[in-house]
């Protein structure tokens, strides 16, 4: 198995050169078979020319693809991939089509039967591509059956996480830090892999010294400090390294190019959506007669308070018991609200917010001030996420859920603070469009909780009994 993992990348690799080089090649077969041949270019293109949109085709599959995540087969769920190699390839046949228009002078309608049939071929390759792919992955690296090592925290919400990923990790046992360090130890060396949950960083560093030591797979749940350190330029003073964390959130010219891409994306997304945005109105307004939009206050950068604005959702006397989150079920949803949080929706009244410039279209999303209060209370460092402007979507909301607890709603949100980078926006925004796809983004809290706080926390940790494998754990 270990020496199968040296050669994955390289796997992953050809396999993606594969499938770029067969939907370049379809494009090429349009290109000479129709555009060129019939001469609807309007002129002769030489051995160089055809080469030029031939490799730009190329690039662009390649780099949309990257921005959507469209190869990582072993790492996301097939949906997920699935999904970004579609709106990969209709994107790049999009930009190709209004490239080879201005290149012959014709109207965008005009010559468009080519273009989509090398759309179509390649949503069929694609998908193919897909499937094949996860068959090959999954037959030569099968899941891993891993340890999972865990302290005070309940391990609960880690394990459920793990076990809708059974495709890449089985949990073969648990075992708790109160077992000791030394019989953790024994215990490691009879599995593949090893998951270290939220235990001190003491003893986690024994174990991942451990796990170094004999080149066993180690997966980590990183801590704050954690997110912070792998941000961290690397400098030496001599023959001493240092980390160097500057801790100034973004710079002059970083929000510069992010304010105006904000207003221009804004300000477009207003003009096409427009007539989404009047028919919307149209429906809360007739369904119960109540305002069309809901303002409510928001944290922002540096704690400013802001109205959010948002289609109302929910019905007029939602919260006439106070603030709370939605829950799963929630009755006070209505059923044109449903349909609207369920395609987020109800969140395009923000893009005006974005040209006012509370929000940004990329940053952690505003929480009220009360729950965040609430949230504050248990863990201060809650309000890092204040270090830039909230946004409409971004990290938490890519790879987190509507109930992601605040803890882990706090660590995707500095990764994105400490990782900040234009490209990292444009990729945040295109991934965003796949969560339009999954309705477990959306899901509200549970009944039992008035916020997210309680999520990871309700419940103790399972007491050790039993063995994991021929010792002290827990054994599946």
């Amino acid at each position: 198995m270990r020496k199968r993992e040296q050669y994955k990348r390289l796997i992953m690799f050809l396999a993606s050169v594969l499938i770029v080089a067969i939907q370049t090649g379809v494009f090429a077969i349009a290109w000479f078979g129709e555009y060129h041949v019939r001469e609807v270019i309007g002129r002769r293109y030489g051995y160089w020319g055809h080469w030029a949109l031939i490799v730009l085709y190329a690039l662009m599959v390649v780099l949309v693809s990257r921005l959507f995540s469209a190869f990582k087969v072993g790492y996301q769920r097939v949906l997920d991939v699935l999904l970004s190699q579609i709106f990969s390839v209709i994107l790049v046949n999009i930009v190709a089509y209004l490239q080879l228009a201005l290149i012959g002078r014709w109207r965008f309608l005009q010559h468009i039967t080519p273009i989509l049939r090398v759309t179509a071929v390649n949503l069929v390759a694609v998908v193919l591509w897909v499937f094949f792919m996860r068959l090959v992955y999954t037959t030569i690296y099968p899941p891993h059956e891993v340890l999972l090592i865990y302290g005070n925290t309940n391990p609960r919400s880690l394990m459920r996480k793990m076990e809708e990923r059974r495709d890449k990790y089985i949990i073969g046992g648990m075992i708790s830090l109160d077992q000791g360090v030394e019989r953790i130890k024994e215990e490691m060396r009879h599995y593949q892999a090893v998951v270290i949950g939220d235990i001190p960083s003491h003893e986690r560093n024994l174990f991942l010294k451990y796990c170094f030591e004999n080149n066993m797979r180690c997966y980590c749940q990183p801590k704050i400090s954690d997110i912070m350190i792998m941000s961290s330029e690397k400098i030496h003073l001599f023959d001493t390294p240092l980390l160097l964390f500057r801790n100034r959130g973004l710079t002059v010219e970083q929000q510069l190019i992010k304010r105006i891409f904000d207003i221009v994306c804004s300000l477009l997304m207003l003009v096409v959506f427009s007539p989404i945005l009047l028919l919307i109105a149209i429906l809360v307004k007739c369904y119960d007669g109540g305002p069309v939009l809901y303002k409510q206050a928001r944290l922002t950068k540096d704690g400013k308070v802001f109205q959010v604005y948002k289609f109302r959702s929910m019905s007029v006397d939602s919260e006439k018991q106070g603030a709370r989150l939605a829950m799963k079920g929630d009755r006070r949803v209505t059923p044109i609200g449903k349909v609207l949080r369920n395609i987020h929706f109800d969140e395009l009244p923000q893009l005006f917010n974005i040209i006012l410039g509370d929000m940004s279209l990329v940053g952690p999303r505003p929480e009220r001030p009360e729950i965040a209060a609430q949230y504050c209370k248990e863990l201060p460092e809650f309000e890092y996420r204040l270090k830039v402007k909230a946004g409409l979507t971004g990290y938490a909301q890519v790879y987190g859920k509507y109930n992601t607890t605040p803890y882990d709603k706090l660590k995707l949100d500095l990764t994105y603070i400490e990782n900040y980078s234009f490209m990292l926006d444009l990729q945040l925004i295109a991934t965003t469009i796949k969560i339009l796809f999954q309705k477990e983004n959306t899901e509200g809290v549970e009944k039992w909780q008035t916020t997210a706080s309680t999520a990871s926390s309700k419940g103790q940790a399972p007491k050790t009994s039993g063995n994991a494998k021929k010792g002290a754990g827990h054994r599946r």
